[in-house]
């Protein structure tokens, strides 16, 4: 099956005995032994229908064997770091989500380094990978600068040195750009975000290849108990059908929005990966099939009073969902990280990032532009 034929069908084969056309939801949180044939769930934190089926059609999206979902998309970040042993490093993208970050600040205290790197740039790439390294982390795009990162390049690099490339996809999803085929171990999601695409339903997943990488992932979550309840994995399998409608308007939308501020005197610096402006447009012609729908730019006056202005772009984090979102992700999502830090990788005050939703791309145009032209 294509791709867009497997969001509707990956994982929903008819009911035995009923035909429901969409599976049912599996709530139970325990299973009786003499009642199954053969005997195969005992209880939900190892074993459930429901997402079972939602990890069929996520690992179908990569052409991928194994698939874990977990309960959000730092629970599945958790786990991805939870295979490292004390003495070992860990190469990170510099541009990456808050959450991501202080995750990292947390494993100094196990004896594991964390060392970040420009990796959108080749040359400090070849450097960091220089070193032996255990893990790469990879956010392409990167959050919220947009920066791409040449994931098969990246992957070459990091496997002669035996080191595991996981890259966090979140921001182009299966829709855009498929890490595995470009030679990356892993991907991850938080599946909150554009797979789920409804901004009602928290998620995450690790998609992989390796059987034994798989079987870790979920022994982990097993023990750990970081695991999503049947309703929630319902919502992702039913929100991922329509993932590739959403995801074509979406970067539309957004592509004549980052056209449009590229030339408001309130706005410098669009990033946008569609834009020829961007570093590295060609790396992401080549290595996705469209731009994505966030778009960063910096702004001239005050972001809280930008912010506040704006009356279908809701001031919120989180993104890829239906409803357009802005934030400044110093005061937001990056603020966990150390200004002096934040800035160094390019995350000043004045940096706005915008998800686009499916609105009608006039009545946002129009939102936007009248709000910067409040100061």
């Amino acid at each position: 099956m294509r791709f867009d034929t497997r969001l509707v069908h990956s994982g929903q084969r008819p009911s035995p005995g009923t035909g429901d056309v969409v599976p049912p939801i599996h709530v139970a949180t325990t299973y009786d032994r003499f009642a199954q044939e053969p005997l195969r769930l005992f209880y939900s934190r190892g074993e459930n229908p429901t997402r079972e089926a939602l990890e069929e059609c996520l690992a179908s999206l990569e052409d991928a064997r194994c698939c874990a979902v977990f309960s959000s998309g730092q629970a599945a970040a958790t786990t991805m770091l939870a295979g490292l042993s004390s003495g070992q490093r860990v190469v990170s993208s510099d541009d990456v989500y808050g959450g991501t970050y202080a995750l990292f600040s947390t494993l100094g205290r196990y004896g594991i380094r964390v060392d970040y790197a420009d990796l959108s740039d080749p040359a400090e790439a070849r450097r960091a990978l220089a070193a032996d390294t255990a893990m790469v982390w990879v956010e392409t795009p990167s959050n919220p600068l947009l920066k791409i990162t040449d994931v098969a390049e990246v992957s070459r690099l990091a496997h002669a040195r035996g080191a595991v490339v996981v890259v966090d996809n979140t921001f182009a999803s299966p829709a855009l750009q498929r890490p595995l085929d470009l030679g990356a171990d892993v991907s991850l999601y938080s599946t909150t975000k554009f797979i789920a695409g409804h901004a009602d339903v928290l998620g995450g997943a690790l998609v992989c290849d390796d059987e034994d990488l798989h079987a870790g992932f979920v022994d982990h979550r097993t023990v750990t108990g970081g695991v999503p309840g049947g309703l929630d994995c319902y919502l992702v399998h039913r929100g991922v059908k329509t993932l590739s409608l959403r995801v074509t308007r979406q970067t539309a939308t957004a592509r004549s929005i980052a056209e449009e501020l590229r030339d408001h005197p309130a706005v410098t610096d669009v990033r946008y990966p569609g834009l020829p402006s961007h570093p590295q447009h060609r790396l992401a012609d080549r290595q996705m099939s469209g731009p994505g729908s966030i778009v960063s730019f910096r702004y001239r006056g005050d972001p809280e009073k930008l912010m506040a202005r704006t009356r279908l772009f809701a001031c919120a984090v989180s993104l890829g969902g239906v409803r357009s979102l802005i934030e400044c992700p110093a005061l937001m999502t990056h603020r966990p990280i150390p200004r002096a830090v934040r800035h160094a990788a390019g995350i000043t005050d004045d940096l706005i990032r915008l998800s686009v939703g499916i609105e009608d791309p006039a009545d946002l145009l129009e939102d936007l532009t009248t709000a910067l032209e409040g100061d």
